[in-house]
């Protein structure tokens, strides 16, 4: 049996093939070894994988190719040490999420791959491996177009820009104070998950025009500090990931304004 699974920091989708080609897709929670310790990552494959009703003996999985944000080269290695501690006969591979979705939007072609999640990410790939890689800087110091930072931006704007009118209809859809949104911010864990979690919100009101003007600047700065940097206005950028999906036609407009040209936007990299 194979594993193949993509994980950002919000969710894990960890694609199961035997045999005979038969699939299912088993989902658990965003692992990023970036911001998690390892024994958090451990909980995460043993509570919410493999002691899960209908996973298979571990003993029969033969190879996995885990696709993950925060898998660098450095933490890579010890991905797959902790990997081998469950599927100790298993070929394992770790790369970055980024790869994964490359392979995914463009296969063998030639292009500029993003993703646009929780987090966000671009690569130039040349139909076989990442060529170019801007640094996306996580959520505090980059992360153009993520959910994270349309969160943060929709939040700033809410309690410190012109529409502040809007302020009561959030707090009360969310039962958020100003402080309690401090507090998840700046004490709790995985403070971009909480931001990126108020994209639904923004999606249902995405047709008002400052919050659509909003998404496309967030949109227009993410081709700018990202895109623009591979110097290949001649290749088609495609998408994949949350946001990308739900908010397609600000991404678009976004594009067209940078002279960029969107062809692919895919919701996740593997399905059924």
């Amino acid at each position: 049996m194979k594993i193949i699974a993509d994980s950002g920091s919000t969710k894990t989708t960890w694609l199961l093939t035997d045999e005979s080609g038969k699939s299912k897709i088993i989902t658990t929670q965003g692992i990023n070894p970036f911001h998690q310790t390892m024994e958090d990552v451990r909980d995460i494959i043993y509570h919410e994988l493999v002691s899960t009703d209908g996973f298979p003996a571990t003993n029969l999985i033969q190879e996995i190719n885990f696709y993950g944000a925060g898998c660098t080269k450095e933490i890579a290695p010890r991905f797959v040490t902790l990997l081998h501690d469950f599927f100790q006969y298993a070929k394992i591979e770790v790369g970055s999420d980024m790869l994964g979705a490359a392979k995914a939007l463009f296969g063998s072609e030639e292009g500029i791959a993003c993703i646009l999640g929780t987090g966000a990410n671009s690569c130039y790939y040349d139909g076989e491996k990442i060529v170019a890689n801007v640094s996306p800087m996580g959520y505090i110091l980059g992360d153009e177009g993520s959910g994270a930072v349309i969160g943060r931006t929709f939040i700033n704007l809410v309690y410190k820009g012109d529409h502040t009118e809007d302020k009561e209809l959030f707090e009360k859809e969310f039962k958020l104070t100003q402080t309690s949104i401090v507090e998840s911010v700046y004490r709790k864990p995985m403070p971009n998950r909480f931001l990126a979690s108020f994209a639904p919100y923004v999606k249902s009101i995405s047709n008002t025009p400052w919050v659509r003007d909003m998404l496309i600047e967030c949109f227009q700065l993410f081709f700018r500090r990202n895109v623009k940097h591979y110097g290949r206005p001649d290749l088609p950028c495609s998408f994949v990931g949350s946001i990308a999906y739900a908010f397609e036609e600000e991404l678009r407009e976004a594009a067209k304004r940078e002279g960029f040209h969107v062809e692919k936007i895919m919701k996740a990299p593997i399905t059924l």
